[in-house]
C-alpha cells in the first residue's frame, strides 16, 4: 500500500507542475499584445516553466519539481504603428515575443500530462480499493 502512496503523490507533483505550466502559458497568452507604454520600454517577455526531478527523501520517489520560471530571451517582434506613443522614431512598435501556436501546442502537451497524472491517480486508488476489499 505505501507504493500506492508514492505513487499517488509522485502523479500529485505531476499535476502541480502541469497546472504551474498552464498558469504560466495563460499569462502568455493574455499578453500577447502588452506593447511598452514608451518608445524606450520593452513589451511583455514570454515566461517559461522548467522542471527537474527531485528525489523525495522521505519515500525515496523521484518526484516533478520546479526548476525556474524564465524570462524567453529571444527577440521581440516589431510593427509597424508610427501614432502609437511607444513608436520608435521609424514609427515601429516593440511587440511581445509571444506566438499563440506554439502556447497553444504548449498548453495541450501540459493538457494531456495534467490528464496523464490524473489517470495515474485513478488507478492507483482503484487499486487501493480492490486490494481492501480482498483484505475483508
Amino acid at each position: 500500500m505505501a507504493d500506492l502512496g508514492n505513487s499517488v503523490e509522485v502523479s500529485a507533483s505531476g499535476l502541480r507542475a502541469q497546472a504551474l505550466r498552464m498558469r504560466v502559458i495563460a499569462e502568455n497568452l493574455a499578453n500577447a499584445d502588452s506593447i511598452a507604454t514608451t518608445p524606450d520600454g520593452d513589451p511583455y517577455r514570454r515566461r517559461v516553466a522548467t522542471f527537474a526531478a527531485e528525489v523525495d527523501r522521505a519515500t525515496g520517489a523521484t518526484q516533478v519539481a520546479v526548476k525556474s520560471i524564465d524570462a524567453d530571451k529571444s527577440a521581440f517582434g516589431r510593427v509597424y504603428q508610427p501614432g502609437n506613443p511607444a513608436a520608435d522614431a521609424k514609427g515601429y512598435v516593440e511587440s511581445p515575443n509571444v506566438d499563440a501556436l506554439i502556447e497553444t501546442a504548449d498548453m495541450k502537451a501540459a493538457q494531456r500530462s495534467y490528464e496523464a497524472n490524473l489517470n495515474a491517480i485513478e488507478a492507483a486508488r482503484g487499486m487501493s480499493m480492490r486490494t481492501v476489499d480482498l483484505l475483508k
